[in-house]
């Protein structure tokens, strides 16, 4: 196989060497120069002054195509008619001003234009099946010139190559197309000029030609056709099922732990504040009850002390009958069985007791 040659600035000499009107913007009855028709160069793709739904006609203006080569021409309106295609025995040039007459053998033909040439008498014998697109009902154009693909294994043969702007990952290259007037299964070699039979997958090649599958490999050897399907064993799809499963299994066990880890951290959070909540609690009940057993030694008969602090007339408020007698500290149990006392520091007085009840 032929090794791709690099062109980085074959773009660039294409457009400083490209007119200063652009390619294909001539509307219709506008003014054009039949001359700037040609093949652009790397592509090979018909160029003219005129716009896509038209063309440039012989008194230099751009008149209305007659006909049509594709189902779905590029370029037209949706509100336009487009052009018929040719009927059988017809074909529709590049410039696709109208339909002409398949042209007989030996006659001139436009580049890569098998379509244009009449079929031979046998042309379902030799027409080109593969898809490949190695001639039209058996019929082919090289060098722009009608031939038949009959040539047999042996004999002579006229080959054309063909060299073409492609693009790669690394830039652009070129791609040589060899096509010849042999039949099919058969490739006319460039060397000897005479046809030889197409080589089966897995034997050494040069160029696409040469294989039946029109695939020349990097490594030398002809490969599989490039639309062939890939067809891969029934141990590949179980295998494909075990990761598919296991990974669904390893995700939900990896997320059950990542939770639970979580989980543990949020219990251990509230466990914590839990004890220390019922710590804060067990305090406040101890003070209280610290708190009750030293107010409790002070009331009357309570210490030795309280006989001495006797106070004077006008801090001892009036005494009535209805007071209890017993001590002036009053608690209540709550709901969660704390002791709480309901009074405030006013309410606690201490009172002197009269040693000679009864008198007034």
């Amino acid at each position: 196989m032929l090794p791709p040659l690099v062109l980085p600035l074959t773009l660039l000499y294409s457009l400083l060497a490209a007119p200063a009107v652009l390619a294909g913007d001539v509307p219709w009855l506008q003014a054009c120069n039949p001359a700037h028709q040609k093949l652009q160069e790397g592509t090979y793709q018909f160029q003219t002054d005129c716009d896509a739904m038209t063309y440039c006609a012989s008194n230099s203006t751009c008149a209305l195509r007659g006909c049509r080569s594709d189902d779905f021409p590029f370029g037209y309106s949706s509100n336009v008619t487009i052009p018929d295609k040719c009927p059988k025995g017809m074909f529709c040039p590049d410039e696709q001003d109208s339909c002409q007459t398949l042209l007989s053998v030996g006659s001139a033909c436009q580049f890569n234009r098998d379509d244009e040439c009449e079929g031979p008498p046998n042309f379902k014998e030799l027409a080109d099946t593969t898809g490949f697109g190695l001639n039209v009902n058996g019929s082919i154009c090289l060098n722009n010139v009608c031939m038949w693909a009959n040539v047999t294994v042996g004999l002579p043969c006229v080959v054309q190559n063909t060299a073409y702007t492609a693009y790669g990952p690394d830039g652009e290259f070129v791609d040589i197309v060899s096509r010849g007037n042999c039949k099919v299964g058969l490739y006319c070699d460039a060397q000897q000029l005479v046809c030889v039979q197409t080589k089966a997958i897995g034997e050494t090649c040069d160029a696409d030609k040469e294989c039946s599958t029109y695939n020349c490999l990097a490594d030398g050897t002809c490969g599989r056709t490039t639309d062939t399907p890939v067809k891969v064993g029934v141990w590949v799809y179980i295998v494909v099922a075990i990761c598919i499963f296991g990974g669904m299994i390893g995700t939900l066990i990896a997320l059950y732990f990542v939770h639970r880890k979580d989980r543990t951290a949020e219990h251990e959070k509230r466990l914590q504040y839990w004890r220390e909540q019922n710590a804060f609690r067990q305090n406040i009940l101890q003070m209280q009850e610290t708190a009750r057993h030293s107010l409790m030694s002070y009331t009357p008969g309570g210490s030795p002390r309280s006989s001495q602090m006797i106070p004077s007339e006008d801090s001892v408020g009036p005494m009535t009958h209805g007071a209890n007698k017993a001590s002036a500290l009053r608690y209540y149990v709550s709901d969660d069985g704390s002791q709480m006392d309901d009074r405030s520091d006013e309410d606690l007085m201490m009172r002197k007791r009269d040693p000679n009840p009864g008198r007034f």
